[in-house]
């Protein structure tokens, strides 16, 4: 039995930026399909419904992969005729050009080749930074320097979608991806995902770690956190 008292240290094969297509594309097709059967794009729209959005804003979404969850969010946003704009950023390049491909009817959507702890991402880039299954892979220390990044380039918040570390979550993924995945990285990485996850008190030491307090702190099925952090006070957010 694995030990889920504290965050895993292992690197994740997916960890490997140079990662070419034919392991890249078939492991993002898999990754869509897991995303879809457990919900985890809800952590987003519900995220989303409690700002006041406005045209021409700009949603970046870091550690994008395959631009899966920006497809989403712009068909959501035609619907609702929000007028935004998204920007996926990735550090695999073959991860990017996989991305750039899929959402080549989404002219929404463009796309950044970029480490996101590096100078290339300026503050006050973005409206709204985003982050999908991405900061796991991150030990605390970096963590820290990457939510304190992430809110320094946005102008008003940051949704952080990320994995609650707890047994069941971990035996599930693992009888999911024995039934239908065909990835050797996929059955290994999705069950050391979980054991990077985090425990409730780890997010909340680490943010008062970083300095941060102006946030929203939420378990979402199937075992997400959905963590927003303002930039301001909160007198653009709806009720």
């Amino acid at each position: 039995m694995p030990d889920f008292t504290l965050r895993s240290t292992m690197p994740e094969m997916m960890d490997d930026f140079s990662l070419g297509h034919e392991i890249i594309n078939p492991i993002m097709d898999e990754l869509e399909v897991i995303n879809k059967l457990l919900g985890g794009y809800s952590v987003f729209f519900n995220g989303l419904k409690k700002l006041r959005l406005k045209q021409g804003m700009t949603i970046s979404d870091w550690g994008c992969g395959g631009g899966d969850s920006l497809r989403l969010l712009a068909k959501w946003n035609r619907r609702k005729q929000l007028g935004l704009k998204f920007i996926g950023i990735d550090a695999t390049a073959s991860a990017i050009e996989y991305a750039r491909d899929k959402a080549s009817s989404y002219p929404e959507i463009s796309f950044l080749l970029a480490n996101v702890l590096s100078e290339s991402l300026k503050p006050n880039q973005f409206d709204i930074v985003i982050s999908s299954l991405f900061t796991h892979h991150f030990e605390n220390g970096k963590w820290i320097e990457l939510i304190k990044k992430m809110l320094e380039c946005s102008k008003q918040a940051v949704i952080v979608n990320d994995l609650h570390r707890h047994w069941f979550a971990y035996h599930s993924i693992g009888i999911l991806t024995r039934l239908f995945s065909k990835s050797k990285m996929v059955k290994h990485d999705s069950k050391l995902s979980v054991l990077k996850g985090f425990k409730r008190h780890e997010i909340k030491r680490m943010l008062e770690e970083a300095g941060i307090n102006n946030y929203d702190l939420k378990w979402m099925w199937a075992f997400r956190w959905q963590l927003i952090i303002y930039k301001d006070e909160r007198s653009f957010w709806q009720d």
